[in-house]
C-alpha cells in the first residue's frame, strides 16, 4: 500500500488560532509516521504551497478553528483543489458556524433548544423587552464565533446590555439565549451513513466560571471534565440520539461534537462542532480515551471514514 500524503491544516486567522496550531501539533505527533507523510500548514501564509503540491496530497485534515476555517472557507478552497479533506464540507461548516442557522436546523429536526433572541447590530432593541421574553437570566453569544469568545452570563439589565455591547465587537449578529440552568453535556459523533457515538462528557466549570467559557475550557483545572458523564442510562441514550440526528440534520462529515444542557430529564442543544478541539485538553481525544482508543487509533478511523466517503462520491 502507497503511503498516504496528508496535508494538515493549522492555524489561520480567527481568534482560535493559538488553540487550532496547539490541535494540529498534537494531532502531528499522534499520526503514525509509518502509515502517513505529514506535512503541516497553516493557511495564513502556506496556501501557495498547498495549491503547488496539490497532486501529491492524499487528503487533508482541517484543524482550523473558527472563522475563515471552520466556516467553511477553507473547505471550499480545498474542494476547487480537489483535495479530499475530513470533516464537513462547505454548507454543513457555514451552518454549524452560524449559531442562529444551527438552532433552526434543529428546530426543523424536532430537536429541543432554548428559547432566543437574535439582535442585529443595525436594529434597535430593548434590554427591558429581552428580559420580559427570556428571563432575567440571559446567555450572550456572538453569533458566529468559536471557543466561548465574547459569551456573557447576564444576570442584570446592566450586564445584559455590557454583555450585548461586548459580543457584537465579535460578529454583526448576538443571539440572546434563555439560561438553563442544569449539567452541561457533550456528545461525540463518527460516521456518516453509519453514524456511532462516544461516551458522553459532563463538563463542571470551576468557580469562578459558571458557564464553560474560554478560561473553563482552556486553561489547566479550570473545570471537571468526567466521562462517562454520571447521568441515567435512558438519558444517556437520549442525548446521542439527539446529538446523531443533529449531525445528520446538519449535514456533517465523518465527526462532529455536540454540546447539550440537561435539566430535569430535559436535553437541549446548545450547538454543533464541526472541528472539535484536539489538543490535550480537548473533549473529542478524551472521549476516546474513554472509549479505550487512543488519539492515533481515533486519527486513523477519521481518515479511513474520509477517504471511504470520497472515494464512493
Amino acid at each position: 500500500m502507497s503511503t498516504i500524503r496528508i496535508a494538515l491544516l493549522a492555524g489561520g486567522w480567527s481568534n482560535e488560532k493559538d488553540i487550532s496550531l496547539k490541535s494540529g501539533k498534537a494531532v502531528y505527533s499522534a499520526l503514525d509516521k509509518g502509515k502517513y507523510d505529514v506535512h503541516l500548514f497553516d493557511p495564513a501564509h502556506d496556501l501557495q504551497a498547498l495549491m503547488e503540491v496539490k497532486k501529491d496530497i492524499s487528503l487533508a485534515f482541517v484543524l482550523t478553528h473558527g472563522n475563515l476555517g471552520e466556516d467553511g472557507c477553507i473547505q471550499g478552497f480545498l474542494s476547487i483543489l480537489g483535495i479530499p479533506f475530513v470533516g464537513s464540507g462547505v454548507l454543513s461548516s457555514a451552518m454549524a458556524m452560524n449559531k442562529r442557522i444551527t438552532k433552526r436546523v434543529y428546530e426543523q429536526a424536532g430537536l429541543p433548544t432554548t428559547k432566543d433572541i437574535v439582535l442585529d447590530r443595525n436594529n434597535n432593541f430593548l434590554v427591558g423587552d429581552i428580559i420580559e421574553i427570556l428571563g432575567r437570566e440571559t446567555i450572550v453569544k456572538p453569533v458566529s464565533e468559536g471557543s466561548s469568545h465574547g459569551i456573557s452570563l447576564c444576570q442584570t439589565e446592566q450586564a445584559l446590555a455590557k454583555g450585548i455591547k461586548n459580543a457584537f465587537k465579535y460578529t454583526n449578529e448576538v443571539l440572546v439565549e434563555e439560561y438553563i440552568n442544569g449539567q452541561e453535556i457533550t456528545c461525540c459523533v463518527l460516521g456518516n451513513r453509519k453514524l456511532e457515538t462516544l461516551p458522553l462528557i459532563q463538563i463542571v466549570p470551576k468557580p469562578p466560571s459558571r458557564i464553560f467559557d474560554f478560561k473553563a475550557k482552556y486553561e489547566t483545572a479550570s473545570s471537571d471534565e468526567i466521562c462517562p458523564a454520571p447521568i441515567s442510562a435512558s438519558l444517556t441514550e437520549y442525548a446521542k440520539s439527539c446529538a446523531k440526528k443533529a449531525h445528520k440534520a446538519l449535514e456533517c462529515s465523518d465527526w462532529s461534537r455536540t454540546d447539550m444542557i440537561v435539566r430535569n430529564e430535559t436535553v437541549y442543544l446548545l450547538e454543533t462542532n464541526t472541528i472539535p478541539g484536539m489538543t490535550k485538553n480537548s473533549l473529542f481525544p478524551l472521549a476516546a480515551r474513554t472509549a479505550g482508543l487512543s488519539l492515533s487509533d481515533l486519527l486513523d478511523g477519521l481518515i479511513t471514514l474520509c477517504l471511504e466517503r470520497t472515494s464512493s462520491d
